[in-house]
């Protein structure tokens, strides 16, 4: 992945961005604003690994999702044998998309609603009506195009290039940090979409620091102090850090109380901290004591990003006959909207021509992480 043609960014401008922390300065403004350079993106980085969604959206055998459109549609289906896979959501007949992109079914085969060629589960052709008779037609030759899809602790991810790095690196140093909160064992129970006027790596750098929180987080900064923590030096593809929270406070709430049950297994350090992490490119994990939150991100244009917000807690929650997600819904819902407004601030300060890539702050080590990590890719590596 990346080798391809470098982005059409300002190599200078690049340059500064991939200076020591300290001397950088942010991304070009043509990163955030020029549709050439988000084309580029659409063919280069998300090409590779990126999340296309949870396993459990997927529920039951024949289940079928399409996301993405055009060149980066995928369609996701459930088999007899209970596996997920990903196929190009292109019938091999004449390339009509399968589903509609976010549409879902439930059937037993894939079947394109133009001229019902149809498919098993795994993607082998199963009838191509009038070709019953024609003795040179070999329907082996017109199974679905799979995709590399792995299911990681329920989050699925897909490298519609097939040439991205294995997967192991892609996700390097995760296991530890990830694994005790055990997400495919949690159910989500709530889910937000917003549609926001910005660019997605304005998302992403906003979701890195918490050099804003005392500005425009007031609940936040009163449970969780935004000089907390610190940012974690992580050998694969996904960067981020943990904040702590005052000795009163269970979890992220309003008050600071959980409505529902700590996850079990996790460590002390774990119970008193929150894990933010970027899975590169469009996955936000938060990892809480007692639920998991996540940011998944769907660039729609060079301004346009479609997010779907997900709350999972465990089982033991769930089974409490008072228990009302709200406590972590709400509170993150109102700090979801506080920081969409200050994103959609940002895309429309970078669409002046006046705008010049800044520097960084000290405590925007984690926004540092995220810029190097796509000068690199807009400079064919990684």
């Amino acid at each position: 992945m990346f080798k391809q043609t470098p982005a059409p960014v300002p190599a200078d401008d690049l340059a500064a961005s991939l200076a020591p922390f300290g001397q950088s300065r942010m991304l070009p403004r043509e990163a955030y604003v020029d549709p050439a350079v988000f084309e580029w993106e659409k063919r280069n980085i998300f090409a590779g690994w990126h999340c296309v969604g949870h396993a459990s959206d997927l529920d039951g055998a024949g289940a079928q999702k399409a996301v993405g459109a055009g060149a980066n549609g995928i369609l996701l289906v459930r088999g007899e044998d209970n596996q997920v896979r990903a196929f190009a959501n292109v019938c091999r007949h004449r390339g009509h998309e399968m589903l509609t992109c976010g549409a879902t079914a439930k059937r037993r085969g894939i079947v394109c609603p133009y001229h019902s060629w149809s498919y098993k589960l795994n993607g082998e052709l199963r009838k191509a009506p009038g070709f019953d008779a024609a003795d040179a037609f070999d329907s082996g030759q017109f199974g679905l195009a799979e995709l590399r899809l792995v299911d990681w602790h329920g989050y699925l991810f897909v490298d519609p290039s097939g040439s991205d790095v294995d997967f192991d690196l892609h996700v390097a140093g995760m296991e530890d940090i990830i694994g005790p909160y055990r997400p495919e064992d949690l159910t989500v129970v709530a889910r937000h979409s917003y549609e926001l006027e910005t660019n997605w790596k304005v998302i992403v750098e906003n979701y890195q620091e918490c050099y804003h929180c005392s500005t425009i987080h007031p609940e936040l900064s009163k449970i969780s102090p935004p000089t907390s923590g610190e940012n974690l030096d992580l050998p694969g593809d996904w960067i981020g850090g943990w904040m702590s929270m005052i000795d009163e406070a269970e979890t992220m709430s309003l008050s600071g109380r959980s409505g529902g049950v700590a996850i079990k297994g996790l460590s002390e350090q774990e119970l008193r901290t929150v894990m933010y992490l970027v899975g590169f490119p469009n996955l936000l994990v938060s990892l809480h004591p007692d639920y998991v939150m996540t940011h998944l991100m769907t660039p729609l244009g060079v301004d346009r990003t479609h997010v779907e917000c997900a709350w999972a807690f465990p089982k033991e929650a769930l089974d409490k006959p008072d228990f009302d997600p709200s406590y972590a819904v709400d509170f993150w819902d109102l700090t979801n909207r506080q920081d969409w407004t200050a994103c959609e601030s940002v895309q429309r300060g970078l669409s002046s021509p006046h705008a010049r890539p800044g520097p960084l702050a000290p405590d925007e080590d984690g926004v540092y992480q995220f810029v190097t990590r796509v000068a690199r890719a807009y400079t064919g590596s990684r």
